[in-house]
């Protein structure tokens, strides 16, 4: 005899997914809006506090309010918790729980785990949660153990501990948020700090093993080191991340070299600055120099870097490096006239071109169609709000200093368009679709040419 299912039963993975995700801003939302989370007397609007919840859940750091100067410490730890839950996966830190809780983890969850992190599989989903947990807190420990160096001697130890947790947080799982802001000013990110290659170097470093993707870890560990042992997704990774980062560098620097926004920086200076940039573009949202007077040519390499972002599985955003990698590749392909896509020995299943191909054009649509909007609305420059829109698209948090002066109805748009980009452009779409039964049948076959 069949069971009745319940509602939270016929619902799919997919819609589970987004529905925690709102679960989890809304909450946020109520947090950030009571007296005590503001410095100052009142409390924040609610639809700032949404604004805040939705950019710390979605690990982007675009900002309505200077992060240290706007929100009590209260407020902060919320906007912490926030960061490390959307960085990590809340189905992540459930399945966890579950685990060590001895509590019997359905199947049902193990799937809405397994496409919340992009597993390949549902098999040994519950010691992969476990390890992505472990493996977050002590990267993100030892982060904080190598910041206090700098920050105590800096704050003093109560401030410089904390202050190293914090951005060690945010800096792994690609957020952006900082505390700077009561040292440098408001909405200064890591500016003061540009010239300091030790924090640069760590906060780098963060940036990157969290945007490389938890099961690039689990296989380089498994696989000790041994680059021709890993597989062809870790291998596409590692490789494309390399040389983005200092390909995007070089350009960076080629570029802005000698305009306004290396004035005044020594050579060396301007060599970590371009390399700090072109890290944080995938996709943290820190910045150690003003992007507001770079030239056209270098927002316009930013805007391709945050869109690009991070790898699948990751705290990072964007259509993914993979992603680039299978349509780079598919163009290679199609000129050479070869009828599989390969990479490193290793050819790769045929439907991989086009799910790449709708991942790109939904990022784009979105993207260009909400930038159109928002300009005509706001009436401002179709390149700052294009930065705009693809950095909340691509969970970046990179501003040119727009986002304070927004509308509520574009301060909405840029909302969904970082929940879209966190959630996944796919599981979104997946979501809202209907689960119609596959019909076997298909029409006839015409030819139609394209290019």
């Amino acid at each position: 005899m069949r069971t009745k299912k319940s509602m939270w039963q016929r619902l799919s993975p997919m819609k589970l997914i987004l529905g925690g995700y709102c679960l989890i801003i809304l909450l946020g939302t109520v947090l950030l809006a009571m007296p005590f989370a503001t410095k100052g007397a009142g409390s924040s609007p609610i639809t700032d506090s949404f604004f805040t919840a939705t950019s710390a859940t979605c690990v982007t750091g675009l900002i309505r309010f200077d992060t240290a100067t706007h929100w009590t410490m209260f407020g902060q730890l919320v906007i912490l918790s926030l960061i490390q839950i959307g960085g990590v996966g809340f189905m992540t830190i459930a399945i966890v729980i579950m685990a060590f809780t001895k509590r019997k983890i359905t199947l049902s969850q193990r799937s809405i785990m397994q496409n919340s992190i992009s597993a390949p599989q549902i098999g040994g989903i519950v010691r992969m949660s476990k390890f992505i947990a472990m493996g977050t807190l002590s990267i993100e420990g030892i982060g904080a153990l190598l910041l206090s160096f700098d920050f105590i001697p800096r704050f003093g130890w109560g401030k410089g501990i904390y202050y190293a947790i914090f951005h060690s947080i945010s800096a792994f799982c690609n957020a952006g948020f900082d505390l700077m802001g009561s040292e440098t000013g408001q909405f200064s990110s890591l500016t003061g700090l540009s010239d300091n290659w030790y924090v640069n170097t760590v906060i780098m470093l963060l940036i990157f093993l969290g945007g490389l993707g938890f099961f690039v870890w689990h296989d380089v560990k498994d696989k000790k080191f041994r680059f021709k042992k890993l597989n062809l997704q870790s291998k596409m990774v590692l490789s494309i991340s390399v040389v983005l980062v200092l390909g995007g560098a070089v350009v960076i620097f080629l570029l802005e070299n000698h305009q306004h926004m290396f004035q005044g920086m020594t050579l060396g200076e301007k060599i970590l600055a371009s390399l700090f940039q072109s890290v944080t573009a995938r996709t943290a949202g820190f910045n150690t120099t003003d992007l507001s007077v770079m030239t056209d040519s270098g927002k316009l390499v930013m805007i391709c870097l945050m869109l690009i972002g991070g790898s699948t599985g990751s705290t990072a955003g964007g259509i993914k490096t993979t992603t680039f990698w299978v349509l780079l590749v598919s163009i290679f392909t199609t000129f050479r006239r070869k009828k599989n896509i390969e990479a490193f020995g290793r050819r790769m299943e045929e439907e991989i071109t086009r799910t790449a191909s709708c991942v790109f054009m939904t990022y784009l649509l979105l993207v260009i169609s909400t930038a159109v909007i928002i300009a005509a609305v706001e009436g401002l420059p179709m390149m700052t709000v294009l930065f705009e829109t693809g950095s909340a698209m691509a969970t970046v948090g990179l501003s040119f200093g727009v986002t304070p002066t927004l509308g509520m109805f574009s301060k909405l748009l840029v909302a969904f368009l970082m929940i879209c980009g966190r959630v996944g452009s796919i599981t979104m779409l997946l979501a809202f679709s209907s689960e119609k039964r596959v019909v076997s049948s298909s029409y006839p076959l015409e030819k139609v040419q394209v290019g």
